[in-house]
């Protein structure tokens, strides 16, 4: 079973596909994802990868958290299940409104 792994410390010159040739050392990687801004495309400095099985996840994790790439330390860990967070505010209708 595939499992994703968050990357954080990314330098903005890293692209997802050296994400992949990094973490392709450790196993079969599924994916590979450097997070962009939407309005500019500037890397936010974190992404995600995912390993086709979870004991290479474990590897990559073992092999690279910490690792320096492209000038910049990585953290590697498990990611966690996105919760379903809503929008905040009254109500879960997000906030800002004026509510008298």
């Amino acid at each position: 079973m595939a499992q994703k792994l968050f990357v954080g410390g990314i330098a903005f010159s890293t692209t997802s596909e050296r994400l992949r040739e990094v973490f392709s050392q450790s196993g079969e990687v599924v994916s590979a994802t450097v997070v962009t801004d939407r309005d500019t495309g500037q890397s936010r400095g974190f992404g995600f990868v995912e390993m086709a099985t979870t004991e290479e996840a474990n590897k990559a994790v073992q092999a690279l958290n910490g690792r320096d790439l492209d000038g910049r330390s990585l953290k590697v860990e498990i990611s966690k299940p996105k919760t379903g967070g809503g929008g905040g505010g009254r109500d879960g209708f997000g906030g800002g409104g004026n509510w008298r």
